[in-house]
């Protein structure tokens, strides 16, 4: 497995993340572990996960119990991740307000979830620790000074951003770097495939200019970059997340690239990742596998070496994404 350098970190991962948003429902608490087994296996070495993976309503779905019957994901990658701890990567989140009112980037609420987030995945740092969401009710000034505290204690190594702008990230450049903080963020996490390019709108080029990777989720669009399968599934799409499902110009370009990686003779998982591994900004892409064999599909991608003629043409299929 290929590594890559997190921004300005120092810090090694995988190109292949393996996200836990799902886990407690798919895969279930009890399959989880075989999972991480088999991330380790493969030599993924960098685990995605936040504080409200998991455990909430969002991830509900027919089949499994309620969000207040689960374990949270948290806690089912930490029990994975016993006697492996010093091997990995460990990336998790807070600041999503969906499910809690006093959610945010507080010194306040960030403190509280990173005692409790070191207990669910029982460990005694987080390697990279993201700002979930924007929290315009906070200025971003609290939010990287509690970070930096939290880096001096050694209970956080590095700092990223999770769903912010561009201007959001040099703006918290610009404060780390004016006030001297060791919490300048190193990544930025954002949806980003080929069906989702409005990172490269801004995020890419500030990211490329300020030395950040780019650490993009979803990178195969709910799995219809991998399969059209996945059109037969029932919960298939966003619908994992209390989404929607796809609609057509999501279908049509799947089955166009279908059709392409057939020509090629190669899988469509594989020209979805690969492509995307072959951003500059892109470090690693997280991977919402199910099942071990969909982590080894998507893994393989990282043996392919696409054509610089091939990546245009896959730019060019969606390249109305990217304006």
């Amino acid at each position: 497995m290929e590594r890559s350098v997190l921004g300005t970190s120092g810090i090694r991962v995988s190109r292949i993340c393996l996200g836990s948003a799902t886990f407690g429902v798919a895969p279930d608490a009890t399959s989880a572990g075989a999972m991480v087994g088999a991330a380790l296996d493969l030599g993924i070495d960098f685990f995605d996960t936040a504080d409200v993976y998991g455990s909430t309503p969002t991830f509900d779905r027919p089949g499994v119990p309620p969000a207040g019957e689960r374990a949270s994901a948290e806690e089912i990658l930490g029990r994975a991740l016993v006697g492996h701890r010093d091997e990995v990567v460990l990336a998790s989140k807070s600041g999503e307000r969906r499910f809690d009112a006093t959610a945010g980037l507080s010194r306040r609420y960030i403190a509280q979830q990173v005692e409790q987030s070191l207990r669910r995945l029982q460990t005694d740092r987080i390697d990279l620790y993201y700002a979930h969401f924007p929290d315009p009710s906070t200025p971003l000034e609290e939010t990287l000074a509690a970070y930096d505290t939290l880096i001096q204690q050694g209970k956080i190594r590095s700092v990223a951003l999770s769903n912010h702008a561009a201007w959001q990230v040099t703006q918290a450049l610009w404060i780390a770097d004016d006030r001297r903080l060791a919490s300048a963020p190193v990544a930025a996490q954002v949806q980003y495939s080929l069906l989702h390019r409005k990172a490269e709108c801004e995020l890419t080029s500030a990211c490329q200019k300020f030395g950040l990777s780019i650490v993009p989720f979803a990178p195969l669009h709910g799995g219809l970059l991998a399969s059209l399968a996945v059109l037969e599934r029932p919960v298939a799409g966003d619908e994992r997340y209390g989404g929607s499902r796809f609609d057509d110009r999501e279908v049509a370009v799947a089955r166009a690239l279908a059709v392409l990686a057939d020509d090629w003779g190669m899988q469509m998982q594989h020209l979805s990742l690969a492509w995307l591994l072959a951003q500059t900004t892109v470090a690693s892409v997280i991977v919402g596998a199910e099942t071990p064999e969909e982590l080894q599909a998507n893994a393989s991608a990282t043996d392919i070496n696409l054509t610089a003629e091939q990546v245009a043409h896959l730019s060019a299929m969606t390249a109305d994404l990217a304006d």
